[in-house]
């Protein structure tokens, strides 16, 4: 007799319970394998590809962008007053400074007086020939006065007796006609009137041609009284200059004598700057030179801040290299500029419209503006590209680029040969 099964019975279910976890449990996580690999593939792929990794904290990045841009350069210039003349001495002799050097004049002051011994007799001489001359000629002007009165009184006289001698003649010829005079008389008569008139004639031409010889010797006379004065007053402006006195507002730059110096003519004396006009002393490459003109508009940074100027000369000749421009401030220039002062300026040499740029950088120099390193999802593909005009802070692309795509724009000579590379 068989009481029940269970002798029989066999755990079947439970066995497939304990089974169906596990097969869960791997299916998970094959799942989670799965998905981790999708995730990590684009990477992984990234990876393999890539010649070399780079950090990415370390790189700069710029997005290429659609604008104007300014073709300029950027170059540091010395400030000079525009106003700084030097003095010389305009004659041999002692120095006496009535100024130093750093020290501020107003116009007008003296600066420095010259004692010329030699200078001044000469002046005394040439003044002392000038009156003389001048006498001379103011005599001669009376010698020609009266000589043209005598002959005045000659040519009058003889109108006189030529009136005479034709009245004598009317009344010859009256006494002929009547048969009271004989024609001896009446002939003597016409002979005098003939005689009278050659005589006027010739006493007109006299005093015609003696004139003419006044008016030449009071001419010479005057003229060497004009050489003389000349003479005179280059001495006395020389003698003048003696005295060196501050033509404008300003500060005594340098001194190149000491006090109670002998010094020669034309010898330097002291430089004098004013301090109410500067200007920029630029040092240009020599492939500025070409297009750097007189009149172009140029920006002077000073604290921060652009002021406008304009090129007012540039060097016909290229020294070391550069070539020195001068660049003027459009109207006042800003307060507190001191002499040798380095500043900035930047000079536009042509302005493009709606162009491709992107900002310059380490990238420019390194790859020689051929290539450019685009940046997309954790890595950099190399690529090349052609460029256009500069500025001073961007570069416009001509070819191999589009706008929004981002660059690297720091220096990317570390890369080598690579043409990909990851931006860990």
């Amino acid at each position: 007799m068989i009481n029940d099964t269970s002798s029989m019975d066999r755990p079947v279910l439970t066995h497939a319970g304990r089974t169906s976890r596990r097969q869960l449990l791997a299916g998970g996580a094959a799942l989670v394998l799965l998905a981790a690999g999708a995730v990590l593939y684009p990477s992984v792929r990234r990876w393999t590809r890539a010649d070399r990794a780079v950090d990415a904290s370390s790189i700069r990045f710029a997005t290429v962008v659609r604008g104007d841009l300014q073709r300029d350069v950027a170059v540091q210039g010395r400030v000079v007053a525009s106003l700084h003349p030097t003095f010389f001495a305009s004659a041999q002799g002692v120095v006496s400074l009535r100024t130093k050097a750093g020290a501020q004049v107003r116009s007008g002051d003296v600066l420095a007086a010259i004692d010329s011994p030699e200078l001044r007799s000469q002046l005394a001489q040439a003044q002392s020939q000038l009156a003389s001359l001048r006498a001379d000629m103011e005599r001669q002007k009376l010698v020609a006065r009266q000589t043209d009165l005598r002959n005045r009184q000659q040519v009058d006289l003889l109108s006189v007796r030529l009136d005479a001698a034709k009245r004598g003649l009317e009344r010859a010829r009256s006494s002929f006609q009547q048969g009271v005079g004989s024609r001896a008389d009446f002939e003597a008569a016409q002979d005098a009137v003939r005689v009278a008139t050659v005589e006027l004639a010739q006493a007109q031409q006299t005093v015609s041609l003696e004139h003419e010889t006044l008016v030449f010797d009071v001419a010479s006379r005057e003229g060497a009284v004009r050489r003389q004065e000349s003479v005179a007053g280059e001495l006395q402006q020389k003698f003048d200059g003696l005295s060196i006195r501050a033509p404008f507002d300003g500060m005594v730059a340098s001194i190149n004598v000491q006090d109670r110096d002998a010094v020669a003519a034309n010898a330097p004396i002291l430089m004098l700057v004013n301090l109410s006009s500067y200007e920029l002393e630029l040092a240009l490459p020599e492939e500025y030179a070409a297009e750097t003109k007189i009149g172009m508009p140029a920006t002077i940074n000073v604290a921060g801040r652009d002021y406008a100027g304009v090129v007012t000369a540039v060097s016909p000749e290229v020294v070391n290299s550069q070539v020195t421009a001068t660049v003027a401030f459009r109207g006042d220039a800003p307060v507190g500029l001191k002499q040798s002062q380095r500043l900035t300026s930047r000079l536009v040499f042509e302005s493009r419209r709606n162009v491709l740029k992107v900002t310059r950088g380490g990238w420019l120099e390194g790859g020689g503006g051929h290539h450019a390193w685009i940046a997309n999802n954790g890595s950099a593909t190399r690529r090349d590209i052609t460029t256009g005009a500069a500025s001073v802070n961007e570069i416009e692309i001509a070819n191999g680029l589009r706008e929004g795509e981002t660059i690297i724009v720091s220096d990317t000579s570390s890369f080598d040969d690579a043409t990909t590379v990851m931006l860990r």
